[in-house]
């Protein structure tokens, strides 16, 4: 019966509700309020929620349906390591050999999307130019010492998702530097890079992320003991050597100008 086939396929009660949310008038002085309010911090009017719950509803998202994996770290500036900032990677398994993440500085829903990072299996990225393998940093040491968690998963599945994470290498771009610009996404986008070794992540952020998330990195450390360690190519972790490369503005011609 179609009338219940609507009632118990979510998507298409969805879409009823959201045609009936599109049909509701929205008094404009709820606009005019909101609009009054610095952009950035002016919660969401009638208008804008109604809009916003009719797209949820109308619209697939495959990109978004197909992340399945939530883990939480810290990343810092490649090319100062005393900028450090907590990371909520939100990522999709694309293949074997690489997944692709989205960054945030929460896991609320009005969470701010901070950047982005690709991750590759040693594989891979012992296939990559010396200048490209300059960009990306190990999680070796990420793993092995439980700074990296996926939070909410039990420790044998998270083992077995950090087993595999283990020799794999990140590239990692910040396209929001949230540690000095909280109100909007000033600036260029920043290379950032990992931790690999004990007293390099700052210990209060570490403990105020176990509190909050209800994770413990001690534990996850015990429990990750014997994952091998892997031979970290020299490549990688370039800060390591005292010098790093890190994005700048600079002027340039434009090209194939039409119009």
């Amino acid at each position: 019966m179609p009338w219940l086939h609507r009632f118990t396929c979510r998507r298409c009660f969805g879409r009823s509700v959201a045609s009936a949310l599109m049909a509701v008038p929205v008094v404009s002085t709820m606009g005019r309020l909101a609009r009054a309010q610095p952009a950035t911090d002016a919660p969401l009017n009638t208008r804008s929620h109604l809009l916003d719950t009719a797209a949820d509803a109308l619209q697939t998202k495959r990109p978004l349906d197909a992340m399945s994996a939530y883990l939480n770290g810290f990343h810092f500036y490649a090319d100062d390591m005393g900028r450090q900032v907590e990371a909520h990677h939100f990522c999709t398994h694309l293949s074997e050999d690489f997944h692709q993440c989205v960054i945030y500085d929460g896991n609320a829903g009005n969470a701010k999307l901070i950047g982005v990072e690709y991750i590759v299996s040693e594989r891979v990225f012992k296939s990559l130019p010396e200048d490209e393998k300059r960009l990306w940093h190990s999680h070796d040491y990420e793993v092995r010492s439980g700074e990296l968690v996926a939070p909410g998963v039990p420790l044998i599945a998270e083992h077995a998702v950090m087993k595999d994470l283990a020799s794999t290498y990140g590239k990692t771009w910040h396209t929001w530097q949230i540690d000095r610009d909280p109100a909007l996404p000033l600036g260029i986008p920043q290379l950032m890079m990992g931790f690999v070794q004990d007293g390099q992540v700052n210990p209060a952020m570490l403990q105020a992320r176990d509190s909050r998330l209800r994770t413990d990195t001690r534990r996850a450390k015990d429990n990750r003991s014997d994952i091998p360690e892997p031979e970290v190519d020299p490549a990688a972790n370039s800060w390591r050597s005292g010098r790093t490369v890190q994005l700048a503005l600079q002027d340039v011609p434009m090209r194939n100008l039409r119009g």
